[in-house]
């Protein structure tokens, strides 16, 4: 599960960090990667929370 947040902070990083490019500069190129950053961290999301339901029920 450790590894799991992890990578969930990163794409996190990764999403504000293209989505503030968008928003500031205009960037398209950086609107699409946000929009995909987005698509994976609710996949993640969903991963951590039946991750943390399992966890919770030892």
């Amino acid at each position: 599960m450790k590894e799991l947040v992890e990578k969930i902070k990163m794409e996190m990083e990764a999403f504000c960090k293209d989505a503030d490019a968008q928003l500031l500069k205009g960037n398209k190129a950086a609107g699409t990667r946000a929009r995909k950053s987005a698509l994976e961290l609710g996949k993640m999301m969903k991963e951590f929370r039946k991750v943390s339901v399992e966890a919770s029920k030892k």
